[in-house]
């Protein structure tokens, strides 16, 4: 792998979500080439063990804890990146959240909740790391999107509106900064098979459900989302903008 994408050893990496989940996954594929790599998270303890382990391929990696739904830690994340290497050379967007209700029980708590770290989140978080990406014309924004930016599920009113806006911030932003050198695009998993869904798939109801909609056996793996971000991070992306990969299994196909 490291012969093909060489070009991002040394490169500052920003994940964030990146303690856990795929984001993790992300973090570590950003590691294992020698890039950078700073996560975010919320849980410090989840946090620490990833970094430790991203340490293992890069000792200067680190971990920035907070939530992104406050711009103030926003500010301070991307400050203390540009402080500490002095560039920002890929973001990659991957903090997310659902609450998981029927339409009609959603609170307004639970839409802010929602759409404040799904969306609003994601576009100051690229505002910031743009602010240094124009001046040196050049910059990769990775958002994970969802395949639910495309279809409609049960529970999920509020996260399949945050990831619908997604899709569209993303194409916006590559529209606005293509003239500057950044590239904006997106990646739009299914549901993945990681220890943060292992709960909702105890509901075999459930689980039932999602497999017969995936047209490719089982469930997609933190790998195949890594993939595709690492690719769209490459020199091999350097001519795509505005896109979004759906990476679904087959489930939007129909």
């Amino acid at each position: 792998m490291s012969s093909y994408f060489s070009e991002l050893k040394g490169k500052t990496v920003v994940v964030t979500g990146g303690s856990k989940g795929i984001g993790k996954d992300i973090a570590l594929t950003f590691a294992e080439l020698n890039a950078n790599v700073i996560i975010t998270g919320r849980d410090e303890k989840a946090l620490n063990e990833t970094v430790s382990e991203l340490r293992a391929f890069n000792p200067k990696c680190i971990g920035i804890s907070g939530d992104l739904s406050a711009l103030s830690v926003i500010k301070h994340l991307i400050e203390t990146v540009v402080t500490t290497f002095g560039t920002i050379d890929v973001l990659v967007n991957n903090a997310g959240v659902n609450i998981a209700k029927p339409a009609m029980d959603v609170t307004e708590s639970d839409w802010d909740t929602v759409l404040d770290l799904n969306l609003k989140s994601v576009f100051f978080s690229s505002q910031e790391a743009a602010r240094h990406m124009l001046p040196q014309k050049s910059g990769k924004i990775i958002n994970i999107a969802s395949q639910m930016a495309f279809v409609g599920y049960y529970k999920r009113a509020a996260y399949c509106a945050s990831k619908g806006g997604l899709i569209q911030l993303t194409k916006a932003l590559a529209v606005e900064w293509a003239e500057h050198g950044i590239t904006v695009n997106a990646v739009a998993p299914t549901f993945i098979e990681t220890e943060l869904t292992a709960k909702m798939f105890t509901d075999e109801a459930f689980k039932q459900d999602v497999e017969k909609r995936i047209l490719l056996n089982g469930l997609a793996k933190p790998k195949d989302i890594s993939g595709a971000v690492l690719y769209l991070a490459s020199d091999m992306a350097s001519f795509v903008t505005g896109e979004t990969i759906k990476v679904d299994g087959g489930w939007t196909a129909i």
